[in-house]
């Protein structure tokens, strides 16, 4: 695989909190990663710096569109990028799964689906045909009109994944996606969710505290204090584990 995201030396620190001290992370074209660690530890802060939503004290994080393209585009620098074009970059490059979804509640389940492409453009016919196409896809076919109090959780956190789908994106963040759910609707929103991006050729980063989603994943990177301490990986099946060295966490 390739690097589609490569973080270096990332800081952010809140008043005399570091959140991240230092952190560097390769992100694999196609993998589904799991960042893991304690509340504080800085895991939601790595993910957010890596999305664009946040800019870091210092460091660089780069995205290799050629990773999953397979042509030749120069990296871009997401931290050098101005608001406007780091929204353009969440809006269409970047798909997003939060712990309790962020729909919006006047809205149907496939307008929900469908509002970041309408966001870019799209006329709302088609861009709600694509959303329902979605919708059909993580089993909700029949719930289009449904506005989300009338849906479980487990079925509106699937619109969420619908929603992150729906632009085609090169990489799908999810905060807790599962964090508000069952054990039982957690495996199929689970399910939906990487079944629609590594299933399909996406790369997922998703942070939990949850250790059977972790399981999942294809690797996991464990965040504590702002450092990355561990990292492990499945390989033929079987976990592989890399602890940095002392002088890298410093």
């Amino acid at each position: 695989m390739t690097v589609i995201l490569e973080a270096s030396d990332l800081t952010k620190s809140y008043g005399d909190t570091h959140a991240l001290a230092g952190v560097s992370l390769q992100v694999q074209a196609g993998e589904a990663l799991a960042i893991m660690g304690a509340s504080g530890s800085g895991k939601s802060t790595l993910l957010h710096v890596l999305a664009g939503i946040l800019t870091p004290d210092s460091g660089r994080v780069e995205l290799h569109r050629s990773a999953a393209s397979g042509g030749d585009e120069p990296a871009v620098s997401i931290g050098e990028l101005n608001d406007a074009e780091r929204s353009k970059l969440r809006r269409e490059t970047f798909g997003f799964v939060f712990q309790q979804g962020l729909l919006v509640p006047e809205l149907t389940a496939v307008e929900n689906a469908a509002l970041p492409l309408m966001l870019s453009g799209v006329p709302r016919a088609e861009a709600e045909q694509r959303a329902a196409g979605w919708l059909a896809a993580l089993g909700l076919s029949g719930l289009e009109q449904r506005r989300i109090g009338q849906l479980s959780g487990g079925q509106a956190q699937r619109v969420a994944v619908a929603r992150a789908q729906v632009i085609s994106p090169l990489v799908v963040f999810a905060d807790e996606p599962t964090g508000a759910l069952d054990s039982a609707t957690s495996a199929d929103v689970m399910d939906a969710l990487i079944g629609s991006t590594t299933g399909r050729g996406r790369t997922l980063v998703v942070v939990t505290h949850d250790e059977g989603v972790a399981a999942r994943c294809t690797r996991t990177v464990r965040v504590r204090d702002g450092r990355v301490v561990e990292t492990r990986s499945k390989v033929a099946g079987m976990d592989y584990i890399e602890t940095p060295t002392a002088e890298a966490q410093r």
